[in-house]
């Protein structure tokens, strides 16, 4: 939250907004405002952990629209040549900006395209807690066993526009409250657990209201934390200088 309001506690220290934000300690590479663009970062980092021998999995999240971007048909190309521990989820919320999926791509199943690569390629529902952890546990191991990367596509859904403001004349209204109503991924998983009988109803809601309490103590702390010092604006800046032979 402090990174989003750009403070001096955020995780890069308010210089990365919504849009950069990093954590290497956490084991976050960091989010890209390139559409694709952390699909090679992602293949690297399986690179590198193959080269130490760690049972490191790398993990790039990208959305529809990057499935039809050269980084991500590069990238699985290679990771498929060199069976690098990565793992490629796309999650398909139908819509690129504006445009939806179907006028985009070629085929109805993004996952389909781990065949031309010779990989697995999973298409689950995305707001199925349960078919995406299955799926994701199964590329793990797979990864960590010296197999190679997977390609999962998570079916789901965007709520809201793609900006502040987006007037979203592109879809309807009615199917934008149907998919809040009936397939929003929070209720779909509380239901299956009342019917499990894993928790009751009050354990559930106790953990919303925890849930809540917690977003709202980081948005104090976020909002009561100083801004950045503007004598540290150069800070972690690199200036190469310019040689002349």
């Amino acid at each position: 939250m402090a990174e989003l309001m750009g403070k001096a506690t955020g995780y890069c220290r308010g210089r990365s907004g919504s849009m950069h934000i990093a954590d290497f300690e956490k084991g976050n590479l960091g989010a890209n405002a390139i559409v694709g663009g952390g699909i090679p970062i992602a293949t690297g980092a399986g690179l590198a952990a193959k080269l130490r021998g760690s049972d490191q999995v790398a993990v790039a999240f990208f959305g529809d629209g990057a499935a039809n971007e050269g980084t991500f048909h590069e990238s699985i190309n290679l990771a498929g040549v060199w069976k690098l521990p990565v793992i490629y989820i796309c999650e398909n919320n139908g819509f690129g900006i504006s445009v939806p999926t179907r006028q985009s791509t070629s085929v109805e199943d993004i996952g389909v395209r781990g065949v031309a690569y010779g990989i697995p390629g999973l298409t689950v529902d995305g707001n199925d807690v349960y078919a995406v952890y299955n799926a994701a546990a199964e590329a793990v191991e797979r990864a960590r066993s010296g197999a190679g990367p997977t390609l999962i596509e998570c079916k789901t859904y965007r709520h809201f526009g793609h900006w502040t403001g987006d007037p979203q004349n592109y879809r309807a209204r009615e199917e934008v409250e149907d998919w809040k109503l009936n397939r929003d991924p929070i209720k779909l998983f509380r239901k299956v657990l009342l019917e499990e009988g894993s928790l009751s109803a009050e354990e559930l809601d106790a953990i919303e209201t925890a849930a809540a309490s917690e977003a709202r103590a980081a948005a104090e702390f976020a909002m009561n934390s100083p801004e950045p010092d503007p004598d540290s604006v150069l800070d972690d800046v690199f200036f190469v200088e310019e040689v002349v032979i």
